[in-house]
């Protein structure tokens, strides 16, 4: 299998390469975004890659973004290789299934983050206050439950390299200020709720996710990943029980292999075996056949 892990567009400026992502200035109203199987995890980026993890992830993306294109707006412009513009014909094998051309947004300083269980940071913090990002949570809670309703739970967004923070709702709208405090938290549980719905009657139990909001045109828009095994936790509802931590379709599988490596959580990461990699690999393909009832069309390159 081949992995793209850096690409180099030299007819486009690059304005920055993240964890996972490469974006590129195509023009003065869009950008060109390519989903890269570069891998990471506590904020960290591994030094392996794992093989079409990028055209999985920009799959969901646009199932989801389709799915809810009657919530809430999002920024895509194009996502089939053959309608790109002229000029990126040279990278065309390179970018088939994981680039797409969006418009440009100014991108809010808060991620959107949804718990509709009690599991990760969320029960962490559950332990040591009763609380989670300011929500005050019954007593006596065990891992894994149900929270209804969903809780809206806000975080910084941080440089790369650096942690996100939870903050509470009213620290959002202090950032945000209230009226898009309210959209976002709203229309983040429309969409997590219309997720549950979806995935639930396939037997996938969505644990937790979060969005992204940008701005264009002074509207709010729904931008960058939705609902990937990158950004959400996917468990099986067959295999679900309250008290524990849950087998995932996500990347809850690396998280647990690298807690149990002899590893500071900084730069730079142990080296993953191939099978870790195969793993991972497999689980993020087996969340994109069950959620959208297709198996993924890998590329021929």
């Amino acid at each position: 299998m081949q992995s793209i892990t850096t690409t180099n567009i030299d007819v486009c400026p690059l304005l920055s390469r993240g964890k996972v992502r490469d974006i590129y200035n195509l023009d003065e109203h869009s950008l060109l975004i390519v989903t890269t199987d570069r891998m990471s995890a506590f904020d960290v980026i591994m030094k392996e890659a794992v093989p079409y993890k990028g055209v999985v992830l920009n799959q969901i993306t646009l199932f989801w973004m389709e799915k809810f294109k009657d919530i809430v707006s999002n920024h895509l412009l194009e996502s089939d290789v053959r309608h790109f513009p002229a000029k990126l014909s040279p990278w065309a094998d390179e970018l088939e299934g994981r680039a797409v051309i969006v418009r440009k947004a100014e991108p809010l300083p808060v991620e959107c983050i949804v718990r509709g269980y009690i599991t990760g940071s969320g029960w962490k913090d559950y332990l040591a206050s009763g609380k989670v990002c300011g929500h005050t949570l019954p007593a006596n809670l065990q891992e894994s439950a149900k929270l209804t309703p969903a809780l809206f739970t806000p975080s910084t967004k941080a440089a790369l390299g650096q942690h996100d923070e939870n903050i509470s709702r009213e620290r959002a709208a202090e950032i945000l200020g209230r009226e898009d405090a309210l959209f976002v938290e709203k229309t983040s549980l429309s969409l997590y709720e219309s997720a549950r719905e979806h995935a639930a009657a396939r037997g996938i139990i969505v644990a937790d996710t979060k969005f992204e909001f940008g701005r264009i045109d002074g509207k709010l828009t729904l931008i960058d990943e939705v609902l990937t095994p990158d950004s959400s936790r996917f468990w099986p509802a067959k295999e679900y029980a309250v008290g524990r931590g849950q087998r995932s379709f996500d990347k809850q599988y690396l998280r647990d292999w690298l807690n149990a490596q002899p590893w500071n959580k900084q730069p730079p990461p142990p080296s993953l075996p191939t099978e870790v990699i195969a793993e991972t690999a497999g689980k993020y393909r087996e969340a994109y056949a069950i959620l959208t009832g297709k198996e993924l069309t890998l590329p021929e390159n």
